[in-house]
């Protein structure tokens, strides 16, 4: 059966063995993993995932036709959840650790990852994710570059990142008009705690919404009337988003939370 790749869902299948086993020989499968696979597509990378005899395997794919092409092609192999990834509950993550691999549709990529951040229900050995190129850049991104944004704090607040390879158009069918990044993302051992991830979300949002401005606007959203005390942060009114390293932007959320919110 042709299948036809859909737009509507930014649909580029990956198929270059290079690339896949490059994602295979990083994620380091064993057989007591339990693998996420998240828009398996047509099952390029998902033969390899089985090769390597984990556990058990599940996959996302939110295309009805791709979903059932799977089943039938894998039946017994894996679980298929013919679903939409951001509309996967906690009940399906709850009490299980995953090692995750995705092609992540690039409409979306950064929505997923943002939400697996704030998650604090999902457990993970590992994430080999792949991503549009100048996205995969922000999420690697350090403080006081163009490319540090909300991602960069999201991500770098739980995981160490690192770059696996460059992916050119030439890999995926149909060709994309970017090259691609793929990335590694290991848990960090130790998190800076926060009592609610959704505050971190809150205030990256304040901030960033706004990255071009003083950070003292943002400040005055978040503290209203309250004296902010600049020194205790090392920082300026006159700082913008882009200067506030995730240290601080941690440290400002455990201020935020002092305080009652």
């Amino acid at each position: 059966m042709l299948i036809k790749p859909k737009k509507s869902l930014g649909q580029n299948f990956l198929h270059d063995e290079n690339i896949i086993n490059k994602i295979i020989n990083a994620s380091k499968i064993s057989s007591d993993d339990q693998v996420l696979e998240v828009g398996p597509g047509t099952g390029n990378l998902t033969k390899l995932i089985i090769s390597q005899k984990p556990k058990k395997i599940y996959v996302v794919e939110k295309d009805k036709s791709l979903a059932a092409k799977l089943e039938n092609q894998y039946y017994n192999k894996i679980n298929v959840i013919n679903k939409d990834i951001l509309k996967i509950t906690n009940e399906f993550y709850s009490g299980k650790k995953f090692l995750i691999l995705g092609n992540l549709p690039y409409n979306i990529s950064t929505k997923i990852l943002s939400n697996w951040c704030l998650n604090n229900k999902l457990n993970v050995s590992k994430m080999i994710l792949m991503f549009q190129k100048e996205v995969a850049e922000r999420i690697l991104a350090n403080a006081n570059s163009k490319e540090y944004s909300r991602i960069t704090i999201l991500s770098k607040w739980k995981f160490d990142i690192r770059k696996i390879t460059d992916v050119k158009p030439n890999s995926f069918f149909p060709k994309p008009k970017i090259d691609s990044t793929v990335l590694e993302f290991i848990p960090k051992t130790k998190v800076h705690e926060i009592k609610d991830p959704k505050n971190l979300e809150k205030i990256t949002k304040v901030f960033f919404s706004q990255r071009r401005k003083m950070i003292k606007k943002p400040i005055n959203i978040l503290f209203k009337k309250l004296k902010f005390d600049y020194k205790k942060f090392n920082l300026h009114p006159s700082d913008r988003p882009q200067n506030v390293d995730i240290n601080n932007y941690l440290r400002i959320v455990n201020e935020y939370e002092s305080l009652g919110n």
